[in-house]
């Protein structure tokens, strides 16, 4: 009688995580299209200015999805300091006059010329490469707080870098991700507490100490009050979500493009979606999103390498918090603050970053060893 025996084996990895990866970032070129074409033929007379960067940013991103897929992401254990480095230099350098560049308010963006990158998106995927790689290298290190305090300092060192921007938005998205990847890494909940206990008593100090964020807030708590100041990105984009109903006004029908919905490209694209598409096309998209990150979180649990289990779950971590925080500030959930939707909103920066990240959640999945039986 013939034994069975087990051999392991590396396949092609989760062909799903990929397809539906690159389904939703091709799809954002066509909202970016829909959301963009007028504001482009005012502002620029090209209709297809920024749906054309949104490709290129498409195939850019693609090109490193594939690379970083292929590549074996257990040679990323050594990265980590040197990615976090070079995020701190980059944030830094937003501040530096002639090499950072601001708009409406804010400097979050360097760059030379027409050549710009957003140098936060660039941060939380350093950060989540230098947190994996240190608690990987001496897992007892996550037991205790002192253990937890180098990326516990990196952390808030990113988050006070982007906080002074300012950008409040993704600070909160780092500061999640950060203690997202405290607790993968099995913090201790003594620790935890010492970190959540002083971040919530410091979130209304944060927004007490910027007059913006107070009036924001006021818009949040009644946008009818400021109709025409704070409160109208909100009002248009509800007017957006609910001009939408069940199925939509149809794909490149909306009327809040047309210049009535600030941003209705990059933050508030969700909104012109539910207009075009209506409620299924929200939750269709939704699906999508949940999809990926039921796959990224899946592809994480089977890796069987700690490593690999901190780096696919916190960049599918950062993904999922980034979505549903979008998601809330569209809806008038929470108050309206400046935050992409990922691999749909206008913004090469964000689409490559987030592209190039997936592509390493790919590569845990290519370089899981599955058991194979043989007679």
């Amino acid at each position: 009688m013939k034994g069975k025996a087990g051999i392991e084996e590396r396949g092609k990895g989760d062909v799903l995580f990929l397809a539906a990866v690159l389904l939703l970032a091709a799809y954002g070129v066509v909202c970016v299209y829909s959301a963009s074409s007028y504001n482009a033929q005012v502002q620029y007379g090209d209709e297809w200015f920024f749906a054309r960067k949104q490709f290129i940013g498409f195939l850019i991103g693609t090109l490193l999805f594939v690379a970083a897929g292929i590549f074996d992401y257990r040679k990323l254990r050594r990265a980590g300091l040197p990615a976090l480095c070079v995020s701190l230099v980059l944030l830094a350098l937003v501040f530096v006059p002639g090499v950072g560049k601001s708009n409406y308010g804010a400097t979050r963006w360097i760059g030379f010329g027409s050549f710009t990158i957003q140098p936060s998106e660039l941060a939380k995927l350093g950060f989540i490469l230098f947190a994996a790689g240190y608690f990987a290298k001496d897992p007892a290190r996550m037991g205790t707080l002192k253990g937890c305090l180098p990326v516990l300092g990196a952390g808030l060192l990113v988050c006070v870098l982007i906080l002074l921007e300012p950008n409040m938005s993704v600070t909160m998205c780092m500061g999640a991700v950060m203690l997202g990847m405290l607790f993968l890494a099995g913090c201790s909940k003594k620790a935890l507490a010492c970190i959540i206990v002083p971040v919530l008593f410091a979130v209304p100090v944060l927004i007490l100490a910027e007059p913006y964020r107070l009036q924001r807030l006021s818009a949040f708590m009644d946008p009818w009050a400021s109709p025409k100041e704070e409160g109208y990105q909100l009002i248009q984009s509800l007017y957006g979500l609910s001009n939408g109903g069940l199925f939509g006004v149809g794909l490149f029908q909306s009327r809040q493009k047309y210049r009535f919905l600030p941003f209705s490209e990059s933050d508030f694209i969700l909104s012109v979606i539910a207009e075009e598409t209506g409620f299924v096309g929200v939750v269709c998209l939704f699906a999508l999103i949940g999809f990926i990150a039921w796959r990224g979180i899946r592809i994480a649990a089977r890796c069987g390498n700690f490593y690999g289990f901190l780096l696919a779950g916190g960049i599918t971590l950062a993904f999922a918090v980034q979505s549903a925080l979008n998601a809330l500030v569209v809806s008038g959930c929470i108050p309206p603050t400046g935050l992409p939707l990922p691999l749909v909103s206008a913004g090469n920066t964000s689409l490559i970053v987030t592209m190039a990240g997936m592509g390493v959640v790919w590569s845990v999945s290519r370089h899981t060893r599955t058991k194979k039986l043989i007679q």
